[in-house]
């Protein structure tokens, strides 16, 4: 990734319009500029009741990515394996309500793609450092294919991943900013994807964060 953000090439900050990723995968350029307040303010209400935290994955390392949940019900990984959970397991309380902002936002931007009806029931929060990233993997632990993924970026800059439906096929490149909503469902549902590590390009908001969330229909 560039040290420029002028030098990403496919879009940029704030500049609106739609980059399509595959038949029914787009990503909505600055959908999410008109929220970025209460978004921001929802993170907060969400995370002084479920902090932060780095899991443990099925294979014993700590992600690199820290993460919280809110929602009816939150994804978790441990040494046992991947799953959605009713309850935070750090504390044994159920998540977090979701917050309205988030659940009005990515049911507008579900429809704006091509997936009107969108109600998600899980929202996977989270927080990038520079050097954190995201290896290739499938969104698989939910019941039911047929919702699409709603993923909003913000803060700092980074690079999206998005390949086939085998690990090893060619993953596209895409720069995501402040304000980019990732929309993806259909034939599209189950591609790989994910995100490079992040280089150090400070947000003037948020700084070397990137906070990213992910609503889904999980149950």
């Amino acid at each position: 990734m560039a040290s420029n953000l002028d030098l990403f090439g496919d879009g940029g900050p704030g500049q609106g319009g739609r980059v399509a990723l595959g038949p029914q995968a787009v990503v909505l350029r600055g959908y999410a500029l008109p929220e970025v307040d209460a978004l921001l303010a929802g993170v907060d209400a969400v995370t002084a009741r479920a902090p932060f935290r780095c899991m443990e994955t099925p294979g014993g390392y700590s992600m690199s990515v820290a993460l919280t949940n809110c929602g009816a019900l939150g994804w978790t990984s441990d040494a046992s394996g991947y799953r959605y959970s009713p309850r935070d397991p750090q504390s044994g309380q159920p998540w977090p309500d979701m917050p309205e902002a988030f659940a009005r936002l990515a049911r507008a931007a579900a429809a704006e793609a091509g997936f009107p009806g969108f109600a998600p029931d899980a929202c996977l929060v989270n927080r990038y450092e520079p050097g954190s990233r995201l290896s290739l993997h499938q969104d698989r632990n939910e019941r039911d294919y047929g919702a699409p993924i709603v993923s909003v970026s913000l803060g700092m800059p980074a690079v999206f991943l998005f390949g086939g439906g085998a690990r090893a096929d060619k993953a596209s490149r895409t720069p995501l900013f402040h304000g980019d909503v990732v929309v993806w469902g259909g034939v599209d549902r189950l591609r790989y994807h994910g995100i490079l590590p992040l280089k150090d390009l400070p947000h003037p908001r948020l700084g070397s964060l990137r906070i990213n969330f992910t609503l889904r229909k999980a149950g």
